[in-house]
């Protein structure tokens, strides 16, 4: 017989149900007053602990009343307790331990002390937590719509920490972003004036996995490219050291801690936070956080678990057997019961409200229900008055799987809402494999733009013309905004809906509207697309070639319908010495360089932890000096994708607006079974368009070793050329000035090796 404990979710959630009305949850600080509410219905006694600012060893203590109906505690305190600290004595009973004391920081904490052991008491409108000029600062009205969003995906260390023209304290520091000449700032404002829209920030809310006082930086020995010994230095170190991608959270309304000057300071965290989306918001960039509220870093009695503790195996998604689901990573949040879902919407509420973040990507967004997404959208929307924007990942996995919990915000079930998910139907195709290849597919499975067929690269994989074909299949899904019922004429004359196209058992077109789709060919997770074309183009391409197949993925990003999104470095080459998966594998591997001089690839064998299985095929690659490109590469990189974000931002047929546009105005040339399958062609129909500021657009992406000419009859006797970007005698490639050809008298457009080249008829 299978047998499980009491679940008490659902019997809360019912007999406490009031409490979802509760608007003051935490610390409220007004008029001399501190008005503290803890919602704890299981609790036998809850008592508040009180730590001046100075002396934090002992606590005065206030017991606390519970009420009966919403099952809240809650305290009026007497006196300014303005930057004072306080914890929570939760008595309760705990399945298989009996009634413990539990000695807890608060759900709803604001802010804390160092590593999190205190949570800090303030009124975010005390002026002392507001940098200079924070009333006044507002977002760049950059993007009207969700589709003009453009991301560039950001880690707060990262963007500093290697960075000396970065004053030595601010290093890995949110207050790095207010230096306004550093060579990481000019780096963002020269992105932004091309069109970048957004930064999204990796967690930069309170996590567990980073000592916030006396963190270790250890030396990385000088060794080889392919040696281990760097990643011995940081293996032995890795959990004391000061990295960690931050998917480990503590508290979710606080801002974290080792990004703040001073850690200890509750205040500093605050202010400095601010002063980051300020310097962030000045540079021309809105700013996005990647938020993780579907799991915690841990749950039961352990240290480093709040909810918990506060009302045992409430605020967790529990199995038949009454054990949490573990899933996502960790401990799995159930946000479909009322008070995590509660906790989630309101501070959420809290980020964009108190710190005027823009927009929210939601880490495994589909284990949360898509009745709660949408319900949260439209809070944190009237609570800002603005439009936020909201994305997140929708892979349909876990318990939660397949609807089997409740309706998920996930791909398939959140079309027509409005809300982003990430597509990996271009992705794959693009880059060629999956996330999760390993041994010889890492080799073997060369994609869309880094050889597959018409670059073999020797791995004896056996693909053929019609492999080629269907990944510029799959290729044009994502151009055409991954859309249910856009129409495309396939590689063998059918001409099908996306959605009747196969993706691993799934449609490849899931969405309803443009918006809906975020459009990326490289983010933090697996190899970054640099490390990715090292396992699939021939060892021998030149490192001029890399650079220019590295662009032409980019550039299909920047082409497609939807949202774009790029991971901080893609314009840079950015390696990380083909790890895939450095979310604890330290500044070394983590590394962008601002100067342009090295993208880090051949810095040593990545950590063993993750990639050991793999060194056979790693370490020759890393070892091959003529891989590494020059700094002449990575600046032609930089500066050919601005070129792409210029092209992007200037006309609005990039960024078409509904389902209806896309099909009306989006075709495509080059399809069928006679096609020249190395070769994309797209065309836009700007005509009554406002915002087109062509009356004709064609895109190409060649991505061949050699030229191509394309014969479009219906594009004969017009006015086309090149876009003005191209035009330019400062262009990053020259090429298509030099070697992209229209013939007005056929209609024949020439596109030079791999390139990507856009006309206009204006």
């Amino acid at each position: 017989l299978g047998a499980t404990t009491a679940q008490l979710p659902g019997l809360l959630d019912d007999r406490f149900h009031a409490a979802g009305d509760v608007s003051d949850l935490g610390a409220v600080l007004r008029h001399g007053r501190t008005a503290l509410k803890l919602w704890a219905p299981t609790a036998q006694r809850v008592s508040a602990c009180l730590y001046d600012s100075r002396h934090r060893s002992t606590g005065a203590r206030t017991q606390m009343v519970r009420d009966t109906r919403t099952g809240v505690w809650s305290a009026q305190l007497r006196g300014d307790h303005n930057g004072d600290y306080y914890r929570y004595i939760v008595e309760v009973f705990v399945r298989g331990v009996g009634v413990v004391r539990n000695l807890v920081t608060d759900p709803y904490s604001i802010s804390l002390d160092a590593n999190s052991q205190r949570s800090y008491l303030a009124d975010l409108d005390d002026p002392r937590l507001k940098p200079r000029g924070w009333d006044r600062d507002k977002a760049p009205e950059t993007t009207p719509r969700q589709e003009d969003m453009s991301i560039y995906e950001l880690h707060v260390r990262d963007f500093s920490v290697s960075d000396r023209t970065v004053p030595a304290s601010h290093r890995g520091k949110f207050l790095a972003f207010t230096d306004r000449e550093s060579a990481g700032m000019r780096h963002l404002r020269g992105l932004a004036r091309a069109g970048l829209t957004d930064v999204h920030l990796l967690p930069v809310f309170d996590i567990a996995t980073v000592p916030e006082l006396g963190c270790i930086n250890p030396v990385i020995p000088d060794a080889a490219p392919d040696s281990e010994a760097q990643q011995a230095a940081i293996s032995a170190v890795r959990d004391q050291d000061c990295f960690n991608w931050g998917y480990d959270p503590f508290h979710y309304t606080a801002p974290e801690g080792s990004f703040a000057s001073n850690p200890d300071d509750g205040a500093s965290r605050i202010r400095e936070m601010r002063a980051m989306v300020m310097g962030l918001h000045e540079a021309g960039l809105r700013v996005g956080m990647d938020v993780v509220y579907n799991h915690t870093t841990a749950s039961g009695q352990a240290d480093k678990s709040v909810l918990d503790r506060v009302v045992p195996g409430y605020y967790h998604r529990l199995d038949a057997n009454g054990d949490v689901t573990r899933s996502t990573c960790c401990e799995n949040t159930a946000s479909e019961n009322l008070m995590m879902g509660k906790l989630m919407t309101e501070s959420v509420v809290t980020w964009a409200t108190q710190y005027k973040i823009d927009s929210f990507r939601f880490d495994l967004m589909s284990f949360h229900s898509r009745p709660n997404m949408e319900s949260l959208k439209a809070e944190v929307d009237a609570a800002t008055d603005r439009d936020i924007f909201i994305l997140g990942e929708g892979w349909n996995f876990g318990e939660v799987a397949d609807g089997a919990r409740f309706v998920q915000a996930s791909q398939l079930t959140l079309n027509g809402s409005g809300i982003g998910t990430f597509s990996d139907r271009a992705r794959d195709f693009i880059r060629g494999g999956g996330p999760f290849d390993g041994g010889q597919s890492l080799v073997a499975n060369q994609g869309f733009t880094n050889g597959l067929f018409y670059d073999d690269n020797g791995s004896g994989a056996g693909k053929t013309r019609a492999d080629l074909v269907h990944a510029g299949d799959l290729v044009k899904v994502g151009l055409a905004g991954t859309l249910r019922d856009y129409p495309l004429t396939l590689g063998d004359d059918r001409t099908v809906v996306l959605s009747a196209i196969d993706y691993n058992g799934q449609p490849a077109g899931y969405v309803s509207d443009p918006q809906e789709v975020v459009n990326y060919v490289e983010n933090h997770d697996n190899q970054t697309l640099f490390d990715n074309n090292v396992y699939k183009l021939p060892v021998a391409t030149s490192t001029a070639d890399r650079a220019r197949v590295q662009m032409l993925a980019a550039a299909i990003n920047v082409f497609s319908q939807g949202i774009t999104y790029f991971h901080a470095g893609i314009d840079t080459l950015r390696s990380k010495s083909l790890d895939r998966n450095s979310f604890n594998s330290g500044d070394w591997f983590n590394q962008l360089d601002w100067s342009y001089r090295d993208n880090s690839f051949g810095g040593g064998a990545p950590l063993a932890s993750d990639n050991a299985d793999n060194y056979a095929i790693i370490k020759p690659l890393l070892a091959t000096a003529s891989i590494k490109p020059s700094p002449a590469d990575i600046r032609f990189a930089r500066d050919a994708f601005r070129d792409l974000l210029e092209i992007r931002a200037s006309s609005r047929l990039f960024r078409l607006r509904t389902a209806e546009e896309v099909k009306q105005r989006l075709r495509f040339y080059n399809t069928g079974s006679q096609q020249e399958p190395t070769v994309i062609a797209g065309h836009l129909d700007g005509r009554g368009y406002r915002g087109a500021n062509a009356d004709e657009l064609l895109y190409f992406v060649n991505v061949d070793k050699v030229a191509h000419t394309l014969t479009l009859a219906p594009e004969k006797n017009k006015a086309y050329r090149l876009h003005p970007v191209h035009r330019r005698f400062d262009a990053a490639d020259h090429r298509p000035a030099l070697g992209a050809r229209y013939d007005r008298a056929t209609g024949a457009f020439t596109i030079p090796p791999r390139t990507s080249v856009v006309f206009v008829d204006q």
